[in-house]
Formats: C-alpha cells, sequence, structure tokens
C-alpha cells in the first residue's frame, strides 16, 4: 500500500512531507478518503525536527508549557519541539526550567493514566497535548480529561495533521489541515457513502499505521 503515496509538501516548509494515500480507510470513530503516512516523521530525527519547528511557530512566549504530553508515538518530535519553545523562550514554572516531555500508560481498562512516579509531570501543570493525526478530535477529549484529572491546565494542542481545530475549547494547532488534502472527506461510522456504496475498506487506520484488510 505504501508504494500507491503523493507526497505533499507542508505550506510552510517543503522539506516536511505528507505521504498520502487515497482510499477508504476506518479509524475507531470514522471513515476517511485518505490516510496520512506520518511514520517517517515521528522517527527520523530530520523529519521530526521539521515537524517541531512548524509547530512551535503557533505559540508565544505568553503560552505557559511546562509539560508537552505525548499521544501516538510522538516522542521524538514532542523532544524537538521542548528544544524548539525553550529557545523560542515560552514560559515555564517548571522548579529545573526545563520542560518535560512525557507520555500517559494505557490501562487495562483503556484508560490513560500516569503511575504515582510520573504524575510530577502533569500535576498542577501547563500542558501541551501532542498528537500524530486527528479525524474527529475525541482523542484530545479523552487525553484532555486524563490530564485534568491530575489538576493540568491545558495549553493548547498540536498535531501532524488535523481535520479539527477546536474541541472541547481547546484549540488544536496542526502542520497539515484538511484543506491541504485533495479530496479529504470524513464521515460517521455509520454514515459513510463508501459503505452504502458498496466500497471495501482498504485498512484499518490510527496514528501509528495500518492493517490492510486483504
Amino acid at each position: 500500500m505504501l508504494k500507491e503515496y503523493t507526497k505533499i509538501p507542508a505550506p510552510l516548509n517543503s522539506d516536511v512531507a505528507l505521504k498520502i494515500i487515497p482510499g477508504h480507510f476506518a479509524t475507531n470513530h470514522s471513515h476517511i478518503t485518505n490516510y496520512m503516512e506520518i511514520g517517517t516523521m515521528k522517527t527520523r530525527c530530520n523529519e521530526a525536527a521539521g515537524v517541531a519547528q512548524l509547530l512551535a511557530m503557533h505559540y508565544s512566549v505568553q503560552t505557559p508549557v511546562d509539560t508537552i504530553v505525548c499521544a501516538d508515538g510522538m516522542e521524538v518530535v514532542g523532544t524537538f519541539l521542548a528544544q524548539e519553545l525553550t529557545k523560542a523562550g515560552v514560559a515555564n514554572y517548571n522548579q529545573h526550567k526545563t520542560i518535560y516531555v512525557t507520555s500517559p500508560e494505557l490501562a487495562s481498562s483503556g484508560q490513560s493514566i500516569f503511575r504515582d512516579n510520573m504524575q510530577l509531570t502533569v500535576r498542577d501543570k501547563n500542558v501541551l497535548l501532542l498528537f500524530g493525526s486527528l479525524s474527529t478530535g475525541r482523542t484530545v477529549e479523552s487525553l484532555a480529561e486524563c490530564v485534568r484529572y491530575y489538576g493540568a491546565k491545558i495549553s493548547g494542542a498540536c498535531a501532524i495533521f488535523s481535520a479539527v481545530r477546536e474541541i472541547d475549547g481547546i484549540s488544536i494547532t496542526a502542520v497539515f489541515h484538511e484543506e491541504d488534502i485533495p479530496n479529504y472527506q470524513s464521515y460517521p461510522l455509520h454514515e459513510c457513502p463508501l459503505c452504502k456504496a458498496g466500497t471495501p475498506i482498504d485498512a484499518i487506520v490510527n496514528s501509528f499505521g495500518y492493517s490492510e484488510l486483504r
């Protein structure tokens, strides 16, 4: 499936490019017409650094960030983002004057949690949420609920790709938005016109990757 992609350069940096594969794909919450392959953006240092630079441009020194909470395996990008925000002079109120980069544990119940020894990274902190891709924003709501449980204040959310710009009062910044993707559509699970037309699903997808249905 990866042989069929086209690249779309980021509007502000052509060296950062999103791989797009058209088709019929199912996420946990919707069906979409394009799969965004972001694996190398999350794992190659030069690409991750480029993504971080683009995301950091959207945050001013008035935006406090004590901790970046990463979802979808975004820790490499999160580390570079912490460096970019620090260089830009973004405020943080941590005792050691450095930004935490962390991610929650997914408990057997399906809930995101922080163990006792890791709660210091989020408790009563100003938190920036970082995601791979967002189609409906429900994962933002879920992670926001998690960090708020520990008393965190949410400074914002960001992602490589997002089809939503705000949810639950949280502004979402992204390198790519749906208008950057030709013919991108997202449909509720039970209202998908492709399903109604009998078009088979090509793959089950999420921010970690895809599993083809053969």
